[in-house]
């Protein structure tokens, strides 16, 4: 199966509330809210509004996501993404027109060891 290969969408228009595991990748363009735990991809869509801890491979975000955000290998933020939250990723692309309120800390660990996972308490979606 190759990386990109989509093998899960959470529609738009669904809602999820709890923890969320997988393999491969998975794209949500509804409402979610709990946590997220996968060595694989997760892609949060323009449609979704998610709030979690978030603990992936590789992650891109083109929706609004409140929460602590950590990426084993890279983290994209692309225009149309709104991110409230820490951040932690070896690599990052921001793309121009991204909001971004948080802290981010760049570390070649990946993110591996939890003492170092970011921690923040999860604000109120408005």
């Amino acid at each position: 199966m190759a990386t990109n290969e989509i093998t899960t969408i959470l529609g738009k228009g669904s809602s999820f509330d709890g923890k969320l595991t997988f393999e491969g990748a998975v794209r949500i363009d509804g409402v979610f809210s709990g946590e997220i735990d996968t060595k694989g991809t997760l892609m949060i869509g323009e449609t979704a509004e998610v709030k979690a801890k978030i603990h992936a491979s590789n992650i891109i975000i083109e929706g609004l996501i409140r929460g602590e955000i950590v990426a084993a290998n890279s983290l994209e933020i692309h225009e149309t993404a709104r991110v409230y939250g820490n951040l932690l990723s070896p690599t990052l692309m921001i793309q121009k027109g991204a909001i971004f309120e948080g802290n981010c800390r760049m570390d070649s660990s990946g993110g591996a060891r939890e003492a170092d996972k970011p921690k923040i308490a999860l604000a109120e979606s408005e």
